[in-house]
């Protein structure tokens, strides 16, 4: 098969497409014939040699794709060869081939063709696991988004309205902003002229924020527990503002807040497939029927996979960068 390798760590021309062996999947696993994958912030991190594949997982890159079912490993029932899926994986996306633990497979949401299916399996494992599943976001609450214009946040600004919740979102332009508010969001706060903690504040009467979906890290992090309502729940996801900060405890102590890190590229298999099967039962019927939907920015051939980082890393689109294989 062919995949995209790296030379070295470093920037996106590292990036080739080469041939590679096949994989075989194992107990356990499906083989795909990789559709397409998508990119993800964490591809450039991984790019950059900042963030190594986990242990037994394939050293190319991509995280999530969509393809076709080539071949059953042992033990593997209720799949079928030919079966249109897509896949959160721990890597392996941008390739012809990869092979992927049967609990990481979902079906194509009906209706939807396989280039666009590549760009979900990410972001709704990471919204679902984070605002339901982690921080029991519920009807009448108000969910903070950072980062609204990104894939993550497109996908959760329509989450949180089809859940019933206030959506505040933060971006860094008026044009991607309104954008945001075509998706449900309530709130609109440019980052880079507004304090989003005095626009939160404002927007409910003094309450403040009942969950953060946070993507900064340090620098936001006082901001953030700022912005919480009493027995609010802040989720960090990224650390695009920095990795090191200090933790105001009497903050979180005043508000009887809570702050959770999670990823989803670490965790054990059970895990995984425990939010696939939940993103399945509940995210996927809303993007049947059109109430969540997909934003797909671009969709480039995977040979172009240095173009579309650097699209990632300058251009700052509007939803998902997708790489086309097949």
């Amino acid at each position: 098969m062919h995949a995209i390798t790296m030379r070295a760590p470093g920037g996106p021309d590292v990036l080739t497409w080469a041939e590679r062996d096949d994989p075989e999947p194992g107990p356990g696993q499906v083989l795909l014939d990789v559709a397409a994958s998508a990119v993800n912030r964490a591809d450039l991190l991984q790019r950059q040699g900042h963030y190594p594949p986990p242990p037994g997982a394939p050293d190319v890159i991509g995280l999530e794709c969509s393809g076709t079912i080539a071949a059953l490993g042992p033990g593997v029932s209720g799949w079928e060869v030919g079966h249109p899926v897509c896949a959160l994986l721990a890597g392996g996306g941008y390739a012809e081939r990869v092979a992927v633990p049967v609990g990481q497979l979902m079906p194509v949401p009906a209706g939807m063709d396989l280039v666009t299916a590549a760009s979900l399996p990410e972001v709704a494992c990471t919204v679902w696991s984070n605002l339901v599943m982690v921080a029991q976001l519920g009807v009448g609450e108000v969910l903070l988004v950072h980062g609204g214009a990104g894939g993550v946040g497109t996908h959760a600004i329509q989450v949180g309205k089809a859940i019933g919740a206030m959506v505040a979102v933060t971006a860094g332009a008026d044009d991607r902003l309104a954008r945001c508010a075509e998706l449900g969001a309530d709130v609109l706060i440019n980052y880079r002229d507004q304090d989003f903690v005095a626009e939160v504040r404002k927007a409910t009467d003094g309450r403040g924020a009942d969950v953060v979906l946070d993507n900064m890290g340090a620098s936001y992090l006082d901001r953030n527990l700022d912005v919480l309502a009493r027995h609010g729940r802040l989720v960090t996801i990224g650390m695009q503002g920095g990795a090191s900060g200090t933790l105001n405890i009497g903050a979180l102590l005043g508000k009887c807040a809570s702050l959770t890190a999670t990823g989803l590229r670490y965790r054990p298999l059970d895990e995984k497939a425990e939010i696939v099967a939940a993103v399945v039962e509940h995210v996927w019927p809303l993007i049947e029927t059109g109430e969540v939907r997909p934003i797909v920015h671009e969709v480039l051939p995977i040979q172009r996979a240095a173009d579309a980082h650097r699209l990632m890393q300058d251009a700052h689109p509007f939803g998902k960068v997708v790489l086309r294989v097949r």
